[in-house]
């Protein structure tokens, strides 16, 4: 069954075991926030995404499993930038997961547009720029395991407005990494 690349980022969240995430609404994500209200997931608004991310990052290092945290673009990822650095020193498995304008504008300075994967890529373990809705479920599954493997850390998922509003046949099996 088809279902949007907004419902498939729930739906990776959820199999993962994710029961809480950390973050901040905003333009570019509002798609993943709207579907967010058809799964078991709690929410823990924050004042600042700053914030979300330290609290991401206390809650892996509290249960021992992997924070996530949801931001928007432009200022709202730029604002990640510390608490991803923290969890980059301090050994902590993150994920974070932004919305990006739509991916016919990316390169041309729209509104909110911030090259957030080229700004974490020095403090990720790795990083990735979704544009299809077909591609959101293996980001998802390959950030997490990439977290949690090795010595653990942060990785951004950064999805485009339109590939959290298109469809895509969502198969967890060949999404594994």
């Amino acid at each position: 069954m088809p279902l949007t690349g907004a419902k498939i980022i729930w739906e990776c969240l959820v199999r993962e075991g994710v029961d809480t995430v950390f973050g901040y609404p905003g333009g570019a994500i509002l798609p993943a926030y709207d579907a967010m209200l058809g799964y078991p997931i709690r929410h823990v608004l924050v004042r600042h995404e700053q914030g979300a991310a330290h609290m991401a990052d206390g809650y892996a290092r509290a249960s021992g499993r992997v924070g996530v945290v949801v931001a928007t673009s432009g200022p709202g990822a730029t604002n990640l930038v510390t608490g991803l650095a923290t969890a980059m020193m301090d050994s902590s498995p993150v994920v974070a997961i932004t919305g990006q304008v739509g991916s016919g504008l990316l390169g041309t300075d729209a509104f909110q547009e911030v090259d957030i994967t080229g700004i974490t890529l020095p403090i990720t373990k790795h990083n990735y720029l979704v544009t299809r809705a077909a591609d959101v479920a293996p980001a998802i599954r390959e950030a997490f395991a990439v977290a949690r493997s090795g010595r653990p850390g942060p990785v951004l998922v950064d999805i485009t407005k339109d590939a959290q509003q298109g469809l895509a046949e969502f198969d967890w099996e060949s999404a594994e990494p």
